[in-house]
C-alpha cells in the first residue's frame, strides 16, 4: 500500500476547516432563504407581494440545500463519533428542524393550488416557520456546544445522553438562537433589498437594518458572556494530534475564561469577531444607503466572522460533554482513519468546485430583480 502523502494531523486540520466552510456556506446561502421565509409575514403585505418573495427563493432554494447535506455529510463521513452522539443526543431538535424544512418544499406547491386567502395565509405561515424554527434551533444547538453537552462513552465506546429537548433551551443557548436568527434575517432582507423594488424593498431595508444591529448587539454580548462568564473546557493532558481516535485518552477540566484562552495565545484569531462586528455594521451602513451588494457581501462577511468565531474559541474541541469532561470530542480524537479523511479530500477537491461554479451560475442567471409585473409575465412563477 502507498504511503499517504499527508500526515494524519493535518487531514484532521483540513476537514476541520472543511466542516467549518460548509457550515459558514449553508449559513450563507441557504440562510439566505432561511431569512426570506422569517421575514414572509411581515415584508410582503399583499397576495401579489408575497408571490414576489416566494419567487425568490423558490427556484434556487433546493440549491442551496446542497450545502446542508453536504454539511451532514461531512459530520457523518469524516466525524463519525460526532455525527453519533449529536444526532443521538439532540434527537428532537433534528426532527422538528426537518419538519420545519419540510414545510418549505410543501408551501412553495401548495400555496397557489387554491384560490383562497386563508389558503395561502396558512402556506404563509408555514413558510415563516420553515425559516424561523431551523434559523433558532440551529443557533440554540451551537449555544449547547459552548456550554457542553450531557453525553459520556462506556469502556466499549457506547453513548449516553441524558439531556432533554427542553434541557437545550437555556438562557445563553436562547441568546445565540437569537444571534442565529437576526444574523440569517438580515441576509434574507439584504437579498429582498437588492433584488425586489418599491414597497417591498423598502420594508426589507427597515427590517434589514434592525437585524443586522441586533446580529451585531446579540453577538457582542453572547462574546461577552462566553468569553467572560461561563466555563470551558481545556484539555490538561497532552494528546497525540496523529494517534488513534479515541477520546477516552485525556484529561479534561472546566475553567474560567477557557474559550478566551486560544486568543490569548493566537491573536490573529481575533480577525474572526472583528469581522462578525464589522460586517454586521457595514450591512448596517449599507442598507441605510441603498448599496445592495455591498449589503450583501457585508452581511456574509458577518456570518463567516460569527462561526468562524464559535469554532477557533472553542478549537481544539469539537463536542465538549458537560456529563464527563474528559469524554469531549476534539478535532485529535473523533476522526475517521487517515485513509478515509485523504479519499474524502480527494472526493472533495473534485466535486466542492463543481458545486461553486453551480451556484455560481445559478445566480448568475437568476440575478434579476422580482417584481410583480415580471410575475404576470412568468407563466411557471409560483
Amino acid at each position: 500500500m502507498h504511503a499517504i502523502p499527508l500526515d494524519y494531523e493535518v487531514l484532521r486540520l483540513i476537514w476541520w476547516a472543511l466542516l467549518g466552510i460548509l457550515l459558514i456556506g449553508f449559513a450563507i446561502m441557504g440562510g439566505m432563504d432561511l431569512g426570506v421565509g422569517t421575514l414572509l409575514p411581515f415584508v410582503a403585505r399583499t397576495d401579489e407581494e408575497r408571490r414576489v418573495l416566494i419567487n425568490l427563493s423558490g427556484p434556487t432554494w433546493e440549491g442551496n440545500q446542497v450545502w446542508l447535506v453536504l454539511g451532514g455529510g461531512a459530520i457523518f463521513a469524516a466525524w463519525p463519533t460526532i455525527y453519533a452522539v449529536s444526532f443521538s443526543g439532540f434527537y428532537l431538535a433534528m426532527i422538528a428542524i426537518l419538519l420545519a424544512l419540510i414545510l418549505r418544499p410543501v408551501g412553495f406547491k401548495f400555496r397557489g393550488k387554491v384560490d383562497d386567502p386563508r389558503w395561502r395565509s396558512v402556506w404563509d405561515w408555514a413558510l415563516f416557520i420553515g425559516g424561523f424554527v431551523p434559523a433558532l434551533i440551529f443557533g440554540v444547538a451551537v449555544g449547547n456546544v459552548l456550554l457542553g453537552v450531557p453525553f459520556s462513552f462506556d469502556d466499549t465506546m457506547r453513548a449516553t445522553y441524558t439531556g432533554s429537548f427542553f434541557g437545550l433551551l437555556t438562557p445563553f443557548a436562547l441568546l445565540a438562537g437569537l444571534v442565529s436568527v437576526s444574523m440569517l434575517v438580515t441576509q434574507g432582507a439584504v437579498i429582498i433589498a437588492k433584488r425586489t423594488e418599491g414597497i417591498i424593498a423598502e420594508r426589507a431595508t427597515t427590517y434589514g437594518k434592525y437585524a443586522a444591529l441586533a446580529t451585531l448587539v446579540l453577538f457582542v454580548l453572547g462574546g461577552i458572556v462566553c468569553l467572560f462568564w461561563l466555563s470551558g473546557y481545556k484539555v490538561t493532558s497532552v494528546q497525540d494530534m496523529a494517534g488513534p481516535s479515541n477520546p477516552l485518552g485525556k484529561t479534561v477540566v472546566l475553567e474560567q475564561g477557557a474559550w478566551r484562552s486560544n486568543y490569548a495565545a493566537y491573536p490573529w484569531m481575533l480577525i474572526a469577531p472583528v469581522l462578525a462586528i464589522f460586517g454586521s455594521a457595514i450591512a448596517w451602513l449599507a442598507l441605510n444607503t441603498r448599496r445592495g451588494v455591498i449589503a450583501i457581501l457585508a452581511s456574509s462577511l458577518a456570518i463567516y466572522g460569527i462561526i468562524s468565531t464559535v469554532g477557533l474559541s472553542i478549537f481544539p474541541f469539537l463536542l465538549p460533554s458537560s456529563l464527563e469532561p474528559k469524554d469531549s470530542l476534539t478535532v485529535w480524537d473523533a476522526s475517521s482513519s487517515q485513509m478515509t479523511l485523504f479519499i474524502m479530500l480527494l472526493v472533495t477537491v473534485v466535486f466542492l468546485p463543481i458545486i461553486l461554479g453551480y451556484t455560481f451560475w445559478v445566480f448568475r442567471v437568476m440575478r434579476g430583480t422580482v417584481t410583480t409585473t415580471s410575475l404576470h409575465r412568468n407563466p411557471n412563477a409560483y
